[in-house]
């Protein structure tokens, strides 16, 4: 099988990412054609979610880790099965170095540098939201600028991209970020875990308008977000007896309500007229939706790409690759914070 495209980089890029509880390999296609010189192609995408953390009600760090040592070596073998390929295609590989748990990193980062080393291929340490940028950019081989707003249940930050590689920090969240309040409402309410889905699928049956939540930061100028009081609002009116099913409602109204005025006004402030929005919470419906319904062309990753997972790192990677950047050193380490703006 043919292992480099005709401009002479590595045609099979491998993706792990190991940041929280998701243990995702991916695969992708590096096409090079007169219709698609820079296009890119997922040929795999494996994701284990854990379950363990449900009876806790969030992400149990050390539980995390050993799920992973004992799933990667499976959703390595899947994600090779799905893309109809044998280790020794991989041409490059990618992993996640941070942020999130360090633990968890450590399990998929290692990972990756054995395999890179064992085959004697590049690798590159992928930073976890740019990946997320990417799942999303790569839907319509998207060029910057744009802005891209990363919503998920650790992060939600805003970035303008003048040029691919570059983030400029627009605004980011000064306490929750949404995914976790999501969850964090979802447990409050007794609707399960992951809250994304559950506070979307009590949403369906439940009145938005029943509690009258205040909007955040309203009149700020800045473009930040801040989800605690919205928290505080949802408990309050747990306690006075709000339904389940109308205060997931409401609150999924206030969030997505919050996310998308916020983004519409950085866009009209930095000229943007394309936003891509990625993470976990982009796929949620209502959302998307919302966005769908302003005047700003809209970019969300494809399926199975929002959450964590494999492929946005190989997707990562193979942007790293088309770029011209040097393989990470071996030595690269873990690290939970590790802030993604340059400009």
């Amino acid at each position: 099988m043919n292992a480099y495209t005709c401009d002479g980089l590595p045609r099979y890029v491998l993706g792990i990412d190991t940041s929280c509880d998701d243990t995702g390999v991916g695969i992708v296609e590096l096409i090079s054609s007169e219709l698609a010189p820079d296009g890119v192609r997922v040929r795999a995408n494996c994701i284990w979610t854990q379950t363990v953390h449900a009876q806790y009600g969030g992400v149990m760090p050390e539980l995390a880790s050993r799920e992973h040592v004992e799933r990667i070596d499976g959703v390595m073998a899947d994600a090779l099965a799905e893309a109809g390929l044998q280790v020794s295609d991989i041409g490059a590989v990618a992993a996640t170095s941070g942020p999130g748990l360090v633990g968890a990193l450590l399990v998929g980062l290692m990972y990756g540098k054995g395999l890179a080393q064992a085959l004697d291929v590049p690798f590159y340490a992928a930073h976890h939201l740019e990946g997320h940028i990417f799942a999303a950019a790569s839907e319509d081989n998207l060029e910057a600028p744009y802005l891209a707003l990363v919503v998920s249940g650790g992060h939600t930050h805003l970035f303008d991209v003048p040029e691919v590689g570059t983030y400029i920090l627009v605004g980011a969240t000064r306490d929750d970020a949404a995914g976790e309040a999501f969850d964090k409402i979802a447990r409050l309410a007794g609707l399960g875990y992951p809250g994304g889905p559950a506070i979307a699928e009590a949403a369906l049956r439940g009145d938005a308008t029943a509690v009258p939540f205040k909007e955040p930061l309203q009149g700020q100028k800045a473009f930040e977000f801040s989800f605690s009081g919205l928290k505080t609002a949802a408990l309050l009116a747990h306690k006075a007896g709000a339904k389940p099913d109308d205060l997931a409602a409401s609150f999924q109204r206030a969030a997505v309500h919050v996310l998308v005025k916020t983004t519409r006004r950085a866009a009209e402030a930095y000229g943007r007229q394309t936003v891509v929005v990625s993470g976990g919470v982009a796929a949620n419906t209502a959302l998307r939706e919302a966005f769908n319904q302003t005047n700003l062309r809209v970019v969300f990753p494809g399926k199975g790409l929002n959450t964590d997972n494999g492929a946005m790192i190989a997707l990562a990677g193979a942007a790293a690759l088309r770029a011209g950047r040097s393989p990470s050193p071996l030595e690269a380490g873990a690290t939970a914070y590790a802030p993604l703006a340059n400009g």
